[in-house]
């Protein structure tokens, strides 16, 4: 790198990642393809709310560098917040292991290398892998992020946020899937036909399309992801007896198939922290540091309502000392408006075979300072585990651009085995609070109960208006025989084992429709 080899060049990148506050190392400086021991290239603690990026193209190192992010993180005292959905990020929870080539390339950048674990705790979305179950009931979820997961237009996105509000002003809790599939089915049915019209602008073939996609979602296995007891994102922030921040890693690797349920789960999980801390300003570090991993999945077929959604929140949490690094290829995965709020970039090799790779590779140079650097041509020379960062000094400002070896992870570099993993969920403080699942009456059971009630009332008026016998004559001649047959077929209808078997047949039928039987065990 001949640009980089000019010695006052390196004095100014030195200088400008040379903080008098606290701060994590990312790695330090290279120069003519050589790393500069005590040039480290940090970023300070404070800015970590300005949020970040971490990009680059598989296999170049951006697992490893969220890992040391982490690692970091955590020893500082922040709790971390990161999604796995691979599977390879559960190592943190484990010391690293020693060898000849970890020892060369830590002798070479200087680094203090010992083997060390980090503070983990381990959910599962849904109960779906090894983890305590993150659940949320469907009211907390939303009509915009559940609009997200079904891939609705904005016509049925509308529809559904008028059918979540009908829910909340009748007294309906929806607390899982089937909650929000009964009253759908009840407003398209003959006795909810009336409530339907009084909620305005919704057609009940709008309301099937609903409901249709419902059932497909159920049929996912979406059903274990709603319900109570809710996960409460306070437990993020947590710290270890020793002050360390406590990473938790949400294990995802069931759910690569259905992308936008896990994604914008998360989303949820942000939203909800956004909701319930307060303003903090500008403090000395963060509450919480927050990671998107795959962040192009969240992205990826976003509704406008749902984009607007995620830059308004992007925007506004970092007051509430929470920062977000979204992990993802390159930075047009991200939306304009987002990536415009990340404050800190480390940008892995890209590679431009394609027309367009060399696309993403211009518009990736185009997202940093201007620099020494031919950033098109060195963002393809980088090695593994090489990148390019800038980041936020303590005063806003952007820190030189650095062409940078990354610190090597002192955890584990390989997945922590499933039976140690197992053991910490089962012996986790949250065990108790989350391992088993609530069943209350909601939405279904409501529903179900008044339809019930209707059908009781219904036949119990009907004997009541039935034509009263004649009184008994004194001579009668025999009635001819249609009258005699009619008169035989009333006695049946109204004789109370017919009557019982009715209420029992419509009995059968608004369970068959509504299900009156416990949610889940």
């Amino acid at each position: 790198m001949s640009e980089a080899s000019n010695a006052d060049e390196v004095t100014e990148i030195r200088a400008g990642y040379t903080f008098d506050e606290a701060a994590i190392d990312l790695g330090v400086l290279m120069e003519a393809d050589q790393p500069v021991p005590d040039a480290r290239v940090r970023i300070p603690l404070s800015m970590l709310n300005r949020h970040g990026l971490v990009a680059g193209a598989t296999g170049t190192g951006k697992t490893k560098t969220l890992q040391v992010l982490a690692e970091q993180i955590s020893a500082a005292g922040v709790p971390v917040f990161a999604a796995d959905v691979k599977g390879d990020l559960s190592g943190i929870a484990s010391p690293g292991e020693a060898s000849d080539k970890l020892a060369k390339r830590t002798a070479k950048i200087g680094q203090d290398w010992h083997p060390q674990g980090a503070p983990t705790r381990f959910l599962a979305l849904g109960g779906q892998g090894i983890g305590l179950p993150v659940r949320v009931t469907m009211s907390a979820f939303g009509p915009v992020l559940l609009s997200k997961v079904l891939e609705l237009n904005e016509t049925q996105e509308s529809t559904l946020g008028l059918v979540f509000h009908y829910a909340d002003k009748a007294g309906l809790p929806l607390l899982d899937l089937s909650d929000l599939r009964a009253v759908l089915q009840f407003l398209t049915s003959d006795e909810g036909k009336a409530e339907l019209s009084a909620i305005g602008g919704i057609s009940a073939s709008t309301v099937g399309v609903i409901l249709r996609s419902l059932i497909n979602f159920s049929d996912q296995g979406a059903d274990a992801f709603f319900g109570e007891p809710e996960f409460d994102t306070a437990d993020l922030l947590a710290l270890d007896p020793s002050g360390r921040g406590i990473v938790t890693l949400l294990e995802l690797p069931n759910l690569q198939d259905r992308p936008q349920v896990f994604s914008t789960f998360l989303m949820w999980l942000l939203a909800d922290l956004f909701h319930d801390l307060p303003e903090v300003g500008d403090a000395d570090k963060p509450k919480l540091v927050f990671f998107f991993d795959e962040a192009h999945l969240l992205f990826t077929g976003a509704s406008k309502a749902f984009l607007n959604s995620i830059t308004q929140t992007v925007r506004l949490i970092r007051s509430k000392g929470v920062g977000i690094f979204f992990v993802t290829q390159t930075p047009k995965d991200v939306p304009d408006d987002v990536l415009a709020q990340l404050g800190s970039r480390v940008q892995h090799q890209l590679r431009a075979h394609t027309p367009n790779d060399a696309k993403a590779l211009k518009q990736t140079v185009a997202t940093f300072p201007k620099s020494h650097y031919d950033l098109e041509s060195v963002l393809t020379e980088l090695g593994i585990g090489e990148a390019i960062v800038t980041v936020m000094d303590p005063d806003g400002a952007p820190t030189p651009v650095a062409w940078t070896r990354m610190l090597a992870p002192q955890s584990l570099m390989a997945p922590t085995p499933a039976d140690q993993m197992q053991a910490s969920v089962q012996n986790s403080p949250l065990a108790a609070k989350y391992l088993q699942p609530i069943d209350r009456e909601s939405a279904r059971e409501m529903l179900a109960k008044r339809l019930d009630a209707g059908s009781r009332a219904a036949q119990a008026e009907a004997p009541a208006t039935a034509p009263q016998a004649p009184a008994p004559q004194q001579r009668r001649e025999p009635a001819p025989r249609a009258r005699q047959e009619k008169g035989m077929v009333e006695q049946i209808v109204n004789s109370p084992i017919v009557r019982d078997l009715a209420r029992t047949a419509g009995r059968e039928i608004f369970r068959g429709l509504f299900g009156t039987a416990r949610r889940r065990r």
